[in-house]
């Protein structure tokens, strides 16, 4: 037995079925193993490089990223064998490994003879235009490619395209109401919403007055496979951001559903009323972390949220949080995978803003000029997380007012986020954090100056910035580039109606003070880094 066929018992006898599993799919349940033939049927996983690569070109995924999905697929490969099934895994390290999955699928076919393939469609763009390049290779071959549709999501593509086709814009809350009724979550028996509203999001804008007591993350315990796995990341992906000093992630299904547990006896219960809140040195607070086990698959959307409205019906946690966490994952999770396929591989390239400045170096190293950015930069770097706050309002909201590339910041949001997956990172930066796509995802740009930031955590208390000033030395940069922002696209802006009332303020503004705001704005991307290109900040 080869290491490349490490788990296969019989090696060289031929496979029934060969089962493709990708690294995102790791459900015992899931579409491509609801029937398996345990004892003729054969389970392909495979480490490859392209993968630890990300889907980008130049994409260095974080350590703990490459980590994480390691120790998930090992694993989940040891549990398969463990109910006796056949395992062809393919290690990262194997002299045989053509670091592709079409390869890795094609060399198993050579030597399994398969009757067919299935797997489970793959959750991007690129992967899917590779699978069918070679299902028609492998048709042609005698070993038909069966894919089938992912389960694992409430709202199916059908279902998607039938929502967009009755709706002039994709609006996530026409979308979350729908989806609500049609599964009968925190539903009244009439047929209106549990508490006679929808969306609680008003209560959930509490910020803190002093630092918050905060349980600790559940325990995940280094065990043998996590070791290895850091190991050989740490020797074959030395160069990757990130470090693997830490280890806060489940990566079996045991440990998803314990850290489900924890996150609903003792975090959900305070969820919503600081859903929004930020706070120094603690970067987790009452959230969840479940969009990693949740991207792996894991942990099954239904079964959260059941949970969840549990919480709710026995007390244990009000309406407001339980609301918004279920928005979180039928609402915006459902909604952004729906708008990926929607809007077809050419989505992540736009660019209605016309911004082409460079990401500043210190969104890799962390150390950033601003008390802000360092307390959202530092838990990313060290865990490849930060909430949600963090992502839209701290570090993608720099981004949108500064003007830097949107494909350079989507590359960054996915090589940095350990539960970084295209369907996910790509509407969620290219739509909702820099509006790149001109209102597809969101009505209106999230930007916002540094009075949001200061009322929403402690930060500004502890910056070399005044976030009481617009411009000059010593200016907030989110103050300046706010502005300066506005100033660049109030011809733009003023076509769309939900702006109108911010850009009544720039007319309280004389022509000596957008100089001073323009002059500051252009100090800040010269001192940053972002060196835009001339035709960057056009309106």
């Amino acid at each position: 037995m080869t290491s490349t066929s490490r788990g296969v018992q019989r090696t060289g006898a031929s496979a029934g079925c060969l089962r493709v599993v990708l690294g995102d799919q790791l459900d015992r349940e899931g579409a491509a193993l609801r029937d398996i033939d345990i004892q003729n049927d054969v389970v392909l996983l495979a480490e490859v490089g392209s993968e630890a690569s990300g889907s980008g070109a130049g994409i260095r995924s974080h350590q703990q990223r490459s980590a994480v999905f390691l120790a998930a697929m090992r694993h989940f490969a040891a549990s398969l064998r463990g109910e006796g099934a056949r395992v062809r895994y393919v290690t990262l390290e194997d002299r045989e490994n053509t670091h592709s999955l079409t390869a890795e699928v094609r060399r198993a076919c050579a030597a399994l003879r398969p009757q067919r393939v299935i797997m489970t469609e793959a959750g991007e763009w690129r992967l899917r235009a590779e699978f069918e390049i070679l299902a028609a290779e492998l048709g042609q071959q005698g070993y038909p490619l069966e894919v089938r549709e992912d389960t694992h999501f409430l709202v199916s593509h059908d279902d998607f395209a039938t929502f967009a086709r009755t709706r002039k814009s994709l609006q996530m809350e026409h979308f979350y109401r729908q989806v609500r009724r049609q599964h009968g979550i925190l539903m009244q028996p009439d047929g209106t919403p549990e508490g006679g509203q929808w969306n609680l999001d008003h209560d959930n804008r509490r910020s803190f007055k002093q630092a918050p007591k905060v349980p600790p993350l559940p325990r995940i315990p280094r065990d043998d496979i996590i070791e290895e796995v850091c190991r050989l990341v740490q020797t074959h992906l030395p160069n990757h951001p990130g470090n693997l000093e830490s280890w806060i992630w489940p990566v079996t299904r045991d440990q998803a559903q314990n850290a489900l547990d924890d996150f609903i006896e003792h975090r959900l219960p305070l969820f919503g009323d600081f859903e929004d809140a930020m706070w120094g040195g603690e970067p987790f607070l009452y959230h969840s972390l479940l969009s990693v086990p949740l991207n792996l698959k894991l942990l099954n959307p239904l079964e959260v949220v059941e949970r969840a409205v549990k919480a709710y019906r026995t007390g244990h946690a009000p309406l407001n949080a339980v609301e918004g966490f279920v928005r979180q994952i039928i609402g915006w999770r459902e909604f952004i995978r729906g708008v990926y396929w929607h809007a077809g591989p050419a989505y992540r390239e736009s660019n209605h803003l016309d911004a082409h400045g460079r990401l500043p170096d210190f969104f890799w190293s962390g150390e950033a000029p601003m008390a802000c950015l360092r307390e959202a930069l530092a838990p990313v770097v060290a865990h490849g997380y930060s909430h949600h706050i963090p992502r839209l309002m701290v570090l993608a909201n720099f981004c949108l007012i500064a003007g830097i590339e949107p494909r350079a910041v989507g590359d960054w949001f996915f090589e940095m986020y350990v539960d970084a997956i295209d369907w996910v990172t790509t509407p969620n930066t290219i739509g909702m954090a820099l509006y790149a796509d001109g209102g597809v995802v969101g009505s209106k740009p999230y930007a916002a100056s540094g009075k949001y930031i200061q009322r929403m955590s402690n930060h500004c208390g502890n910056c070399a910035y005044a976030v009481t000033r617009r411009h000059g030395d010593g200016a907030c940069p989110y103050n300046t580039f706010y502005w300066d922002f506005l100033l660049r696209h109030e011809a733009r802006f003023a076509r769309n109606s939900r702006m109108a009332l911010v850009l009544r303020s720039l007319e309280k503004l004389g022509d000596s003070e957008r100089q001073a705001i323009r002059q500051t704005a252009t100090h800040y991307r010269e001192t940053f880094g972002i060196t835009p290109t001339e035709t960057a900040f056009s309106a």
